[in-house]
């Protein structure tokens, strides 16, 4: 179609992006800096150039123009063309992704040579998106109470590539993660909420492709509106959309792990792919060196940080969160690098002009928010300072319960803490009881297998000569390093496996779980296999009987947390949150029976306990819950001294992590003492007998 068959008129400079309307589309971009924008047009079939037009109308900071006779899955980017006044020195004759485009031609991949001069093969195409076309009947959200929650962490590719009942065509797809094997999988484990590595469009950093690898998780976007391309097979926000459906009718939320911290653009000498030729003084934060030099913050890591106070900025994460709730359909987030949404500019403020506009929208007032509550910059660790709306991921809870297990001294009051819901973090009557994301592993970091299997990290084949990736990680291989055929070896680390998974589910918090853990999934001792798109990452599904006595277990502990009151939600009267008691009396004990200490918290050797739960009586209970559960981290067994009980009542096993099997597990009821095994969990729960 030649210019003159295409009428530019003067359009409207709001909404931002590519809007459809009777007779064409309208485009509205930010660019304060530029002198020209010029809007080009591409063929469908090919990506070659079909027209290029100056738009001739500004409005503030807003260069916008009706086009006519364009319509849906239009392709199109921009040219920015910026004054001499420009501080940076880089080029700007790039071809620019608009920010606010939804959907993307395929996937960014980093090429030097097309990029170079004029970098338009190598940059995807935006799609002109009629919004209505994907306006469907959708099934409704599900309503998962706070306290019911636990989230599992999985990727797209990963959770999917492998799955024998997937389709090969949608192996690694939105539509095989949605396979019904699948989803069934995670109904049967007990999980309530899939959360998913980022599925923005992203681009693999220059030096990870240059070294033949990829940036498999995700954390470098291009765009925060467009679904990823590379995860689906012709239509990335239909099959997002399908996806999230599936999960939603299954009763399942869908959480997305979302990054607005930085993106692949980089610092200084990095690719110019879209906010860098449009607007990147309000875009990036900068600041002066002691010579007086303009530089890119760097609070990520990564070589540039978003400006989340620039107004324009502001409004397009706010416009990119609810377009994923309303029109995507997701039902959270986890902010990846959280603090970075509070820094006003540079320094972390609570309650900073983003934090206040989240806290208030009606359209995320019901959201998942979940925060990585840390970032590299200036007081960049900011654990239990976000308001009483977010959750926020626990790493000391990680961390101490990694170290209990271990059997390092002096964990053991920390335990107790953690096991409680991290109180000394997250202050009773100040913030929510499940506000604490309780994790053993997480994606960066050791799988829970690799976790008892190795004792340093493996991440030769990462290129970076085993530098990169945690060195503090807690781990231990109980007698040999990796891989073994050592039945007793192997017998510790499933046993620790089962102690770490267990305390994990019935802490007070939200637990969160690393997809594949039930499994038993290795990254064969990688701790940073965020550039494997290989099997290290992928699930493995073909299950021995070990694998599957574990994967059983998991599932049975997450029963026993969703069918009790108090192990999932303790209310207790110290607590004014909620005004609401089902707690009577929480005691701790040593292993005697006798009550403990001040001084036997801080005893280094002290490593084995009993915490008693007594609920209070529900109208609806002939019994209230009473649980007496039983820790030793040590190698040696401990006797433990149970509460005497009444007549006719007795403690019932539900759960002793010494036995490979819950259904090898004794069906007893003992009256008071009990000959615990080492390194093990044993949970009982005050029962009638039966005459």
């Amino acid at each position: 179609m030649t210019n003159s068959e295409m009428i530019q008129t003067e359009g409207f400079s709001y909404p931002l992006g590519a809007t459809v309307t009777e007779s064409g589309v309208n485009f509205a971009v930010f660019s304060p800096d530029a002198v020209s924008v010029i809007l080009c047009l591409f063929s469908s079939d090919t990506e070659e150039p079909v027209n290029e037009l100056v738009l001739t109308n500004k409005t503030g900071d807003i260069w916008h123009a009706h086009i006519s006779h364009v319509s849906h899955h239009q392709h199109y980017a921009f040219r920015v063309q910026r004054g001499e006044s420009a501080l940076l020195s880089e080029s700007t004759d790039k071809l620019l992704i608009d920010p606010y485009a939804k959907m993307l031609s395929r996937p960014v991949h980093w090429n030097a040579r097309q990029y170079e001069n004029d970098s338009h093969f190598m940059v995807p195409k935006a799609l002109v998106i009629d919004e209505r076309a994907y306006q469907t009947p959708r099934p409704p959200k599900p309503d998962i109470a706070a306290h019911q929650r636990i989230i599992y962490e999985t990727h797209v590719k990963g959770l999917s590539k492998t799955h024998p009942a997937v389709p090969k065509e949608q192996q690694g797809k939105y539509t095989g993660a949605c396979h019904p094997e699948i989803i069934s999988h995670l109904k049967a484990l007990g999980v309530t909420s899939v959360q998913f590595l980022p599925m923005a469009a992203f681009m693999p950093e220059p030096y990870i492709t240059e070294k033949g690898l990829t940036n498999y998780w995700g954390y470098n976007p291009v765009n925060f509106f467009c679904p990823e391309p590379r995860y689906a097979i012709s239509d990335a926000l239909g099959e997002l959309q399908y996806m999230v459906d599936r999960y939603h009718e299954a009763g399942l939320e869908v959480i997305a792990d979302v990054v607005f911290n930085h993106t692949a653009e980089g610092g200084k000498g990095g690719p110019i792919l879209s906010f860098k030729g449009f607007s990147p003084y309000q875009s990036y934060l900068f600041e002066q060196t002691p010579h007086g030099d303009l530089v890119y913050s760097n609070h990520s890591g990564c070589g540039n940080t978003i400006n989340t106070s620039s107004p324009a900025m502001m409004q397009l994460i706010m416009d990119a969160l609810r377009y994923w709730v309303e029109v995507i359909g997701v039902d959270g987030f986890r902010f990846d690098l959280a603090v970075s949404l509070g820094r006003d500019p540079q320094i972390f403020n609570p309650e900073s002009g983003l934090l206040q506009a989240m806290r208030q929208d009606p359209v995320l007032k019901n959201a998942v928010l979940i925060a990585e509550p840390w970032d590299i910059g200036p007081d960049g660790y900011q654990l239990g300072q976000f308001s009483s709306q977010w959750l926020e991921v626990n790493d000391k809870f990680r961390d101490t319960v990694r170290a209990f297990w271990r059997g390092d001294g002096d964990t053991t009051a920390d335990f107790a803490t953690r096991l409680m819901g991290s109180a000394d973090v997250f202050t009773r009557g100040k913030r929510p009881v499940n506000a604490s994301v309780n994790n053993v592993t997480y994606h960066d970091g050791f799988t829970l297998h690799d976790l008892v299997s190795y004792a340093k990290r493996h991440n030769e084949v990462n290129g970076e000569e085993n530098r990169d990736g945690h060195g503090h990680n807690l781990s231990a291989n109980y007698g040999e390093e990796g891989h073994t055929q050592d039945e007793d070896i192997l017998q510790i680390r499933e046993q620790q496996k089962r102690n770490m998974f267990v305390t994990l589910i019935i802490s007070q918090g939200t637990p969160h779980i690393l997809g594949g853990d039930e499994l038993s999934r290795t990254q064969q001792g990688n701790n940073n296999a965020y550039c494997q798109d290989n099997d290290i990452n992928w699930y493995q599904w073909e299950l021995n009987k070990r694998k599957q006595d574990f994967l059983e277990f998991c599932g049975y502990v997450i029963g026993i947390r969703q069918s009790s009151r108090v192990l999932s939600h303790l209310l207790m009267s110290d607590d004014d949150w909620q005004n609401k008691v089902n707690v009577k009396q929480i005691s701790w004990y040593l292993p005697d029976g006798s009550e403990k200490e001040i001084a036997h918290w801080h005893a280094s050797d002290n490593r084995a306990f009993a915490l008693e739960i007594e609920g209070s009586r529900n109208d609806n209970e002939v019994d209230p819950e009473h649980w007496y559960l039983c820790f030793n981290a040590d190698h040696a067994e401990q006797r433990f001294t149970l509460p005497a009980v009444a007549t006719k009542s007795g403690w019932q096993l539900f759960l002793d992590t010494r036995y490979d099997s819950v259904r090898e597990q004794p069906d007893i009821c003992i009256q008071q003492i009990f000959q615990m095994a080492g390194r093990s969990v044993a949970m009982f729960r005050l029962a009638r007998l039966s005459e």
